[in-house]
This record gives structure tokens, C-alpha cells and sequence, in this order.
């Protein structure tokens, strides 16, 4: 254990000096951005908000304060649908964040929700439906011996009342880059969706990627969620979105517990500017017919426009 926190410590260390060391070249980099109107939007995905049981998909609810403290200093936040907007207009003038979370932690309307909601701060709120409608723990927390509750249909109605624009995040949070049976991977993006949106009687507009790196995502899904009329999906291996670059795929970072490394990836570290984008366009399948056994085939020409 003391090793561990001796390289935290010291990785602490490094980032700090690179991140103050950088910063008056990325202010200079700001200001040319803000001037071309290419400043990025920004999106950041948590998890879980709550003192207890801390984990690499858990934040204290000091740390989270902190964190959105220091967001409503610096940044414009927005929601996706505003962050989707300055992407397709190709230009953005000032730093804006969307805020995000994923599964749908019952300990995030203890602090996290309420504390949005009484900031008015714009939030997509992605969940499972199973482990919703079925109030069944995430088999990752399980295994742990850590069966965090998750939130109930009620609840999620009531933060919805509230503002709260809740997403689709599979049926099972199944890893769908494993998945390529056409009637599996329908179930899980599309009638998944479906349930939950007749659940809450709200209109559910967004998808975001179960643990979402490039491994697992998967060509099929993006199709097959434009198809549904989705608007947007997300994914999580980081990256920025810049003005003129692809509004329909939505590139998200992990709100680290740590509000250094935040700091470091929101005013733009060189290192991740370039991060490969995961590219979906180079391949279609027959996602309209969820019956269909056809297997993803080139189609560069796929390209989703602009929804109306």
C-alpha cells in the first residue's frame, strides 16, 4: 500500500510540474483558439458521487464540489444538444463543458443531482435499463462486495421533472465490442432504449458506450443508433471536439477524482489533442432490420447529417 501511494505521490508530482511549467503556452493557445472560434467543447463522464466505499469510478462529494466549483469558474457548461450545435455551426469562442454520468448510481441523488439540479447545470445522466427497472447492483460492484443500489424508476423520473435529460447505456452494460450478433446488439441499443424511454414517458435522445474505449465500441452501433433516432452517441477513451469535426459522435473524458489531472486535460494537454478519432464511417451493417445476419461491410461514404 505504501508503494502505491508513493507512486501517486510522485505521478502527482510529475503532472504538476508539466501542467504549470505548460500553462503560459496554453493560455497563448487559448486566446488563438477563442480569436478562430475553435476553442473545444469538452465532455466529461462520471460515475459515482458518494464518501463510501471509494474506487477509480467513485468521487467524494468534496472532490465533486471542487471540481464543479472550479468548471463554473473557467467554463461555459452546456448540454450535449448545445455542445452538438457549436460542433455543426464550426465555431466555438469560448471553453465550454457538458457534464455527463453513466450506470445510474442511487448515491448521486444524495449530493451530485441535487447539487446540479440547484446550480442549474446542464446534465445527460445515461443508465441501464435492467439494473434500473430490475433495481439490480452492477456485477463489477458485486464482485467487489460492493452492491451499490442502483436508482430506482422513481427516482429517475423525479430528476428528469427536474431538468435532468436522462440516456440510454445499454440493457445489461454489455461490452458491445465483444457483441456482433445483429438481434443482441438491437436489444441492447435499441429496445433497451425504447423500455426505459416508455418507463420515464420521456423522450431518451442520447447513447453513451458501456466502459467506452476503443475496444469497445463497435461500427454496428453508431448505424444502428442514427437508424433509432438517436441523437448523438458517446464513447470515453478521451479526446476533444472541436469545432467542424463530427457532432454525431460524442468524444467524452473521465472526471478523474483528481482535480489536477482535470485541470491538465481541460485547458487542452498538447498530448491528447491528436488522440485517433474511432472511425465508424468506414464501415455500415443492415442496422435497420435487427433480423438481418449481415455482417459489417465497407461504406465509406456513410456520413449521418444533420438531424432535423
Amino acid at each position: 500500500m505504501w508503494k502505491e501511494r508513493l507512486t501517486d505521490a510522485a505521478r502527482h508530482t510529475l503532472l504538476a510540474g508539466y501542467y504549470y511549467a505548460g500553462k503560459p503556452l496554453r493560455r497563448l493557445s487559448a486566446r488563438r483558439r477563442a480569436r478562430d472560434g475553435m476553442c473545444p467543447v469538452s465532455i466529461l463522464f462520471y460515475h459515482r458521487v458518494a464518501d463510501t466505499y471509494p474506487n477509480d469510478w467513485t468521487i467524494s462529494t468534496q472532490g465533486f464540489a471542487q471540481q464543479i466549483d472550479w468548471l463554473e469558474r473557467h467554463f461555459e457548461l452546456i448540454s450535449l444538444a448545445e455542445a452538438q450545435t457549436r460542433l455543426r455551426t464550426r465555431c466555438n469562442r469560448r471553453p465550454a463543458v457538458a457534464i455527463t454520468f453513466d450506470d445510474g448510481y442511487a448515491d448521486n441523488s444524495q449530493f451530485a443531482l441535487p447539487l446540479l439540479v440547484r446550480r442549474r447545470i446542464p446534465v445527460t445522466y445515461f443508465v441501464t435499463t435492467r439494473h434500473i427497472l430490475e433495481t439490480e447492483p452492477f456485477p463489477h460492484d458485486v464482485a467487489r462486495g460492493e452492491p451499490h443500489k442502483p436508482n430506482s424508476i422513481d427516482e429517475l423520473r423525479e430528476w428528469a421533472a427536474d431538468g435532468i435529460d436522462i440516456g440510454a447505456h445499454t440493457r445489461s452494460h454489455a461490452d458491445l465490442g465483444m457483441l456482433q450478433n445483429p438481434q443482441a446488439l438491437h436489444d441492447e441499443v435499441v429496445t433497451a432504449g425504447e423500455e426505459m424511454q416508455a418507463a420515464l414517458q420521456r423522450p431518451i435522445r442520447y447513447f453513451a458506450f458501456p466502459f467506452g474505449q476503443h475496444e469497445n465500441l463497435n461500427a454496428a452501433v453508431f448505424h444502428m443508433a442514427y437508424d433509432a433516432g438517436y441523437d448523438g452517441v458517446c464513447s470515453a477513451y478521451g479526446g476533444y471536439n472541436f469545432p467542424g469535426e463530427d457532432s454525431f459522435h460524442l468524444q467524452r473524458f473521465h472526471a478523474d477524482p483528481s482535480l489536477l489531472r482535470l485541470k491538465n486535460w481541460l485547458t487542452v494537454d498538447p498530448r491528447w489533442v491528436d488522440i485517433p478519432r474511432f472511425n465508424y464511417a468506414q464501415q455500415n451493417v443492415s442496422a435497420a432490420d435487427p433480423t438481418s445476419e449481415a455482417h459489417i461491410a465497407p461504406n465509406p461514404a456513410f456520413n449521418p447529417p444533420e438531424k432535423s
